[in-house]
């Protein structure tokens, strides 16, 4: 057996530059660089093997953990995870930043490799410095930590170890239905240790993602079920822009004469304008979606987790001979709501659908109520888009501007607080991949980060971060990345003073604004009461050498955006929206936990209205 002697690091960043994906014929590489914010856990071992490589790889300089690896999950999102950027940082802190990444990364389907440096393997020099001691087992270090949140874990205290480990770490990340954050765990001291490892290790090794077909007896059994039923509904999930389904749903659909919802991860699979095409679903959906959705008699589920989001908390589907089937290569996610199951590929089993129920001359009894449906929410979109306020700016106006102004090319990035609802509600998407939301963890600093990645994997494309204040603040590191590398990118910052999307959740159950708003502390009452704080975020920006903007009216908009599209470096709009002003209330309820007992009269009243509503949903 032939052998080159390599230590761990350069074998483990030798075997990543030769692994490739193959999807319906086409094949390309899969790792395509690494993020990388060195410290003493990763800078020697790791580090020397990625200052010496010569192959492909190309090494990025984060600038906080989380941040980078955020932007490895909008790469590999925007790539329909078909290729990624690994992740590296030391150990402690370093490793820690990138724990939400991880559960960023898992909840959305997301293939995220992080390497995270680890303390010492032979425990001679413990503890080092940044070493996490637990007391009740000193084989657990910070690392541990990504347990829970990663899809596979593994800890390399031998060199050569690194085989098994990264096998079953390419066996995750290349798995539609598996896959996740995987975290392989870097000792320092076993990142230097040298090895002869087999040369067939580094061959060049093509990962196969296969359309699973479905079985005979799912179709059979599925058809029959829809046979049965006057009234389906369509939710359109991320399953059917990973399979690359839309054309193939849309055809189903026309076929059959049924309706269709989008979930956030869904939406932009098919044009936003089809006459079967309602829109949102769910808390965050529009009112045409959510009122079909309450007299379905079936919901097909295509690509979907089903989230309290989807299903208003199993509160939405109010037609009491309801049923589900779910159709997902994930079985975990397909038998939820109690569905009947096809755990295959979206576009395989929707072909399959389509032509047995075909041969069974189906078509659903839906006469006008679909297009009265969209017309009615089409109008009150346009209305929401039109609404002038006389002291600023509404949230839904601004939107409605910048529809018209970036085009249908450009990307939109977002993640958190009351601009998913929003965009969900009122975004038109009419080309696929051009609506990037992460709303599987809805996780406050994705936005800024995660628009760096997407630029990263469309540089053709103008790309923009919806994002707000508070989520801003939370992260918005990789900014100055993006301007480092040449990546231009557009944070379009809705500045409402505040975390306004919980402040608004805060009194729909009975409870006054409490530490949601930045205000200065009363020193009379000791509480967040006082004056607005006057934060100027486009001067923040402008330290870090992107084209700002400060935007208070639409002519200001205007003049801002046409601008920025004209620049070669980043840039940021800062919009200053008037608080309260985002869209709401179109036929869903989410379940919180609302105080069972209070002093205070309204939350009583909440509480009161909440156990009406949980008598309303289904169990499971």
């Amino acid at each position: 057996m032939k052998t080159i002697k390599l230590t761990m690091g350069q074998a483990l960043l030798k075997f990543l530059d030769n692994q490739y994906i193959e999807f319906d014929g086409h094949e390309n590489k899969f790792v395509k660089g690494v993020f990388a914010i060195f410290g003493h856990g990763v800078v020697v071992g790791f580090g020397e093997a990625l200052e010496q490589y010569k192959g492909d790889m190309v090494v990025y300089q984060g600038k906080n953990e989380q941040g980078m690896a955020h932007a490895a999950i909008g790469y590999a999102k925007q790539k329909n995870r078909r290729e990624i950027i690994a992740c590296t940082s030391s150990i402690g802190p370093g490793a820690l930043n990138m724990v939400t990444a991880a559960g960023t990364a898992t909840v959305n389907r997301i293939p995220l490799l992080l390497l995270p440096g680890d303390t010492f393997a032979c425990r001679q020099p413990d503890p080092v410095l940044q070493q996490l001691e637990n007391q009740s087992s000193v084989s657990i270090t910070s690392n541990d930590a990504f347990k829970p949140v990663s899809r596979y874990w593994d800890r390399v205290v031998r060199p050569e170890q690194l085989m098994t480990a990264m096998m079953n770490a390419m066996r995750v990340l290349t798995d539609p239905a598996d896959t996740g954050a995987v975290t392989i765990c870097l000792p320092q001291d076993v990142e230097a240790e040298s090895y002869d490892y087999p040369v067939e290790f580094f061959a060049k090794r093509v990962h196969y993602i296969t359309r699973r077909l479905p079985a005979k007896g799912e179709i059979d059994r599925a058809t029959e079920k829809i046979k049965v039923k006057k009234k389906p509904l369509i939710i359109c999930g991320g399953g059917v822009v990973y399979s690359e389904a839309g054309d193939t749903l849309l055809n189903f659909a026309e076929e059959f004469n049924i309706p269709l919802g989008e979930t956030q991860a869904g939406k932009g699979a098919i044009p936003w304008d089809h006459r079967l095409n309602l829109g949102g679903i769910g808390v965050t959906g529009g009112l045409a979606a959510n009122k079909i959705a309450s007299e379905a008699d079936l919901v097909i589920a295509v690509g979907t987790r089903l989230s309290d989001f989807t299903t208003a908390s199993k509160w939405l589907f109010k037609n009491p001979n309801v049923e589900f089937l779910s159709i997902n290569v994930n079985s975990f996610d397909a038998y939820k709501m109690n569905s009947m199951t096809i755990v295959a590929d979206a576009q395989e089993t929707l072909n399959a659908l389509r032509d047995a129920l075909k041969e069974a001359e189906y078509i659903s009894l839906y006469t006008e109520e679909i297009a009265v449906a969209k017309e009615e929410w089409d109008g009150e979109v346009n209305r929401l888009f039109e609404e002038k306020k006389e002291n600023g700016l509404s949230q839904a106006r601004v939107l409605g501007e910048i529809a018209k102004i970036i085009g249908q090319d450009a990307i939109i990035v977002g993640s958190s607080g009351s601009l998913p609802g929003d965009l969900q509600r009122v975004w038109r998407p009419v080309k696929p991949k051009t609506y990037h939301m992460e709303y599987g963890f809805s996780c406050m600093g994705y936005e800024v980060c995660a628009a760096l990645g997407v630029k990263m994997a469309q540089p053709d494309k103008e790309v923009y971060s919806m994002v707000g204040d508070g989520s801003y603040l939370m992260l918005h590191s990789e900014l100055v990345t993006s301007i480092q590398e040449g990546y231009k990118i557009n944070v379009v910052l809705f500045d409402n003073s505040g975390f306004g999307c919980i402040e608004n959740l805060q009194n729909s159950q009975g409870i006054p604004s409490f530490a949601t708003q930045f205000k200065f502390r009363d020193p009379k009452t000791m509480r967040l009461t006082g004056r607005d704080m006057p934060i100027s975020y486009a001067e923040c920006a402008k330290g870090y050498g992107a084209k700002t903007y400060t935007v208070r009216t639409i002519e200001e908009l205007k003049n801002a955006f046409a601008s920025a599209k004209q620049q070669q470096v980043s840039t940021l709009i800062d919009i200053k929206v008037l608080p309260k002003t985002m869209t709401g209330g179109y036929g869903a309820w989410w379940r919180v936990g609302v105080p069972e007992v209070s002093e205070n009269p309204n939350v009583v009243k909440a509480y009161e209205s909440f156990k009406t509503e949980v008598r309303k949903t289904k169990q499971f």
